[in-house]
């Protein structure tokens, strides 16, 4: 009896934790368009506040499922070369490169327009694994993709003819981070099954976070660095506190109750939870345009990865 009443609670959970953790994954477009506000910030100083704020988050990720985990009597896979190779790549990939496009890209378009952009990952998944494993697209996967897509470019063709053409230098920076983002969950695959997901993603953003940093060295005073207003070290913070770690733990715990499938048809509720604070905080429109737009890339989504 106990068992039974506790899959329908751990299901619950689940679906809520999903819920919770896609919803906060949003937040981080409406928090950088929030700090654009502000003339002294550009994408270079705002994702090194997010990844240094957010650094010792990961490494703390690193030392659980780590060092701890084998004083807990956890057997913990020793890191090879390849290893340690293929979480470098990943780094670069799926959260310093994909994270920097998108910053840059929000400069310029909105961020129901950029949620959309990011929403095509399995559309895009699905086209990497036609052109790098020869993988075939199904009849239903073609036409799932085409409706996306439609639905894509229903909302920038309206924002092109209000904005102008920084609309597709934006909306170019966005789709680069989405390829960026599907080449990791591409390669992704062999090392979340050597190590484990969690401590993937700590590595691999870990990873990340030098490189913002080394890259803001590179590029910009050292002086600069917390520089800013006050309000965008708050957001920053939110951002990399509230949009980054904990969705991260919340959807890792998700998929550990309810699995990837589901959880993944769940975070369908991103793209209008970002449209609908765009509405109340950034005064974006909420138009017929963005409502059919989100639902045909709502829709295409959930027949690609019905499909898959």
């Amino acid at each position: 009896m106990q068992s039974a009443q506790a899959a329908p609670k751990s299901i619950a959970t689940g679906l809520a934790l999903a819920i919770a953790g896609a919803i906060a994954f949003s937040g981080k477009a409406i928090i950088v368009k929030l700090a654009y506000r502000y003339p002294e910030v550009d994408a270079v100083s705002l994702i090194m506040l997010r990844m240094s704020m957010a650094l010792p988050f990961f490494l703390a990720i690193v030392w659980w499922t780590g060092p701890r985990a084998r004083r807990r009597g956890k057997d913990v896979v020793a890191l090879t070369t390849r290893d340690k190779l293929g979480i470098l790549g990943l780094g670069i990939t799926g959260y310093y490169l994909a994270s920097f496009l998108d910053f840059a890209g929000l400069a310029y378009i909105s961020a129901s327009l950029e949620r959309l952009i990011l929403y095509l990952n399995p559309t895009l998944v699905v086209l990497l694994g036609m052109a790098l494993y020869g993988k075939k697209v199904t009849l239903p996967q073609g036409v799932g993709m085409a409706i996306s897509y439609g639905g894509v470019l229903l909302v920038f063709g309206h924002e092109v003819t209000l904005a102008g053409g920084h609309v597709a230098l934006g909306a170019a920076l966005v789709l680069g981070s989405a390829i960026s983002y599907a080449l990791y969950l591409s390669y992704s695959g062999e090392l979340v099954q050597r190590l484990g997901s969690l401590r993937l993603v700590g590595l691999a953003t870990s990873v990340a976070c030098v490189l913002c940093i080394a890259q803001f060295v590179l590029l910009r005073p050292l002086d600069t660095a917390f520089a800013v207003a006050p309000e965008v070290l708050w957001l920053s913070l939110l951002n990399a506190t509230a949009c980054t770690v904990v969705p991260v733990l919340m959807v890792m715990m998700a998929i550990e109750r309810i699995g990837s499938g589901l959880a993944a048809q769940v975070g369908m509720v991103g793209p209008m939870s970002t449209i609908l604070m765009g509405v109340l905080l950034l005064d974006e429109p909420m138009n017929l345009w963005v409502v059919a737009g989100t639902v045909l890339v709502l829709l295409g989504v959930y027949v690609v990865s019905s499909r898959r």
